[in-house]
C-alpha cells in the first residue's frame, strides 16, 4: 500500500559503464559494479556487487477502497529491508526499493509490462487492486510477492508467490460458525457485492458452511444478499430492514471498510445496532478509532498473528521496531509487505551466492513449512500453488485450517477464540465435522 513513483534506469548504459569499470578498474566503487553474475556466466536483472534491486507495484490513485494499500505495503518491505541491511543483508548485497510504480486502479499491467521490459530490478512486490499485470511476471520467469486476494491470478503458477497460499473460495470456512457460537447467535445474515466475483463467491462460502454446520450448531442463514451495488451508493436501508424482518442476530459480511461503515450506520439507524458483524476486512486499528462505538462489539478476522498477541519467540517484535523506525505504524498491509520481503529474502538466502530469478523460484518452492518467524499458518510452497477446493481440500490445502480472531472493545481490538499467547485457533482440514478450534501458535 505505500509507494511513490521512482526514476527508471536505463540498463544498456548501466551494463556499458559497469562492464567497463570492471575491466578497467582495480579498485572499483561496488555501487556502480556490474550486475553480478550468476553461476552459467549471464547478468542477473537488477543484482549488482553491492545490492540486490527490486520493484514495488500497487494501487494508490483511484484506489476506491480509500484505505492505505500501496504506501503502507511498501512501507513494510522498506522495514524488512531495514532490518536485514542492518545485519549484512543477504550474500554480502543489500536489499533495496529501486522502482516504486502506482497503477492507478487500471494500469496495472501497462506498469508490469514497463518493468519487465527494463530488466533492472530483480524480482517485484505488487499490491494492486487489479492483478491484471501479473501474468506477464509469470512469463517472464520473474519472481512476484504480492497479496494473496488474487486467486486466479495465483492458482498454477510457481513464481508467484502471496503473503499466504491462494484462498479456497468455495471451501468450508468454520470461522463462520464458530464466531457465531462466540457471539451467542443462530440466526445469520450473509451479504455481499453483486459486482465482484469474489464477494459472491464469499456470501456463498458463509452459506454453505452455515447450511454444513447447521445440524450441530441449530444456526441458519435467515437473509442472503450477493447482489449490492459497490460502495452502496444508494443506501442499504431495505437490506437491513429486511434483516430486521428475519430478526437477524449476527451479520457476517464480503464488503470493504467503508460498505461495513455504511451497514454499521444504517443498523444503527434502524435499532439494530446491539447486532454484531463478522468482519474480514476490517482489521485496521486507525479506522476503527475514527468510527467511534460504531463496530462495538463486532467481530473482526485477521490473516496473521494479531498485534494484540503476545510477541513470543516469532518476528512480531522485530516488526514492531522496524516498523517504526521508518515512520510507520502497525498495519495489515504493512505486515504482507513485510511478510511478503521475508519470503524473498528466505528464498535468495536459500538459493545461495550464486543465485538466478529461476533458482530463487526453485528455492523457494522448497519452504515446506514457512511461516514468516511464526507470523503466518505454515504454508507448503511445494505444493500450495495448486488449487483446493469444497472436494478436496487437503491435496493442495494447509495442514491445519486457522485463522486469528479479535473483537472490538472499547475502539480496540482484543483477542478471541484464541489467547495472547496462541492466537490462531485451528481446524484439522481431513476431519470436516463439526468440533472446537485448538487455539495454536506457530512461534
Amino acid at each position: 500500500m505505500k509507494r511513490h513513483g521512482r526514476r527508471l534506469r536505463c540498463l544498456a548504459i548501466l551494463l556499458a559503464v559497469g562492464a567497463l569499470v570492471a575491466a578497467c578498474s582495480n579498485s572499483s566503487d561496488p555501487n556502480t559494479a556490474a550486475p553480478a553474475s550468476s553461476a552459467g556466466g549471464g547478468a542477473v536483472p537488477g543484482v549488482t556487487n553491492a545490492e540486490i534491486r527490486f520493484s514495488v507495484l500497487g494501487t494508490r490513485t483511484n484506489n476506491p477502497l480509500g484505505t492505505c494499500l500501496l504506501d503502507c505495503f511498501s512501507q513494510g518491505i522498506k522495514a524488512y529491508f531495514d532490518y536485514r541491511n542492518s545485519e549484512g543483508g543477504v550474500h554480502g548485497r543489500k536489499l533495496v526499493v529501486a522502482r516504486e510504480l502506482d497503477d492507478a486502479l487500471g494500469q496495472n499491467q501497462q506498469k508490469a509490462i514497463e518493468i519487465v521490459s527494463a530488466k533492472d530490478t530483480f524480482a517485484t512486490f505488487s499490491a494492486p487492486q487489479l492483478a491484471s499485470g501479473w501474468q506477464n511476471f509469470a512469463d517472464a520467469g520473474i519472481p512476484l510477492y504480492g497479496w494473496d486476494i488474487h486467486p486466479a491470478q495465483m492458482i498454477g503458477r510457481k513464481s508467484i508467490f502471496g503473503n499466504a497460499a491462494p484462498p479456497c473460495l468455495d471451501c468450508m470456512d468454520r470461522t463462520f460458525t464458530y464466531v457465531a457460537e462466540l457471539a451467542g447467535t443462530k440466526r445469520i445474515a450473509a451479504l455481499g457485492y453483486g459486482v465482484s466475483d469474489n464477494s459472491k463467491q464469499c456470501v456463498t462460502q458463509i452459506t454453505d458452511t452455515i447450511e454444513r454446520y447447521g445440524a450441530a450448531t441449530d444456526q441458519e442463514i435467515v437473509y442472503k444478499n450477493d447482489t449490492l451495488a459497490f460502495g452502496l451508493s444508494n443506501g442499504v436501508g431495505p437490506e437491513v430492514a429486511a434483516m430486521k424482518r428475519a430478526d437477524a442476530q449476527l451479520v457476517i459480511t464480503c464488503l470493504d471498510l467503508n460498505g461495513m461503515k455504511t451497514l454499521a450506520q444504517e443498523l444503527e439507524r434502524q435499532g439494530m445496532g446491539d447486532v454484531p458483524m463478522y468482519h474480514l476486512n476490517t482489521y485496521n486499528q486507525k479506522f476503527v478509532e475514527e468510527a467511534g462505538a460504531l463496530f462495538e462489539g463486532d467481530y473482526v478476522s485477521v490473516g496473521f498473528r494479531p498485534f494484540e498477541a503476545d510477541p513470543a519467540d516469532t518476528a512480531m517484535a522485530t516488526f514492531k521496531k522496524w516498523i517504526g523506525k521508518v515512520g510507520g505504524r502497525p498495519d495489515e498491509m504493512a505486515m504482507y509487505g513485510w511478510i511478503n520481503a521475508d519470503l524473498a529474502y528466505q528464498g535468495i538466502l536459500k538459493a545461495g551466492p550464486a543465485f538466478t530469478q529461476a533458482s530463487v523460484i526453485d528455492a523457494t518452492n522448497h519452504l515446506t513449512d514457512y511461516t514468516a518467524d511464526g507470523l503466518t499458518v505454515p504454508v507448503d510452497w511445494s505444493r500450495q500453488h495448486g488449487q483446493r477446493s469444497k472436494a478436496d481440500p487437503v491435496t493442495n490445502g494447509y495442514k491445519l485450517d486457522c485463522r486469528a480472531l479479535v473483537r472490538v472493545r472499547g475502539g480496540k481490538f482484543e483477542i478471541v477464540g484464541g489467547t495472547k499467547d496462541k492466537p490462531f485457533v485451528c481446524w484439522p482440514p481431513k476431519d470436516t465435522t463439526w468440533s472446537e478450534p485448538k487455539p495454536t501458535s506457530f512461534g
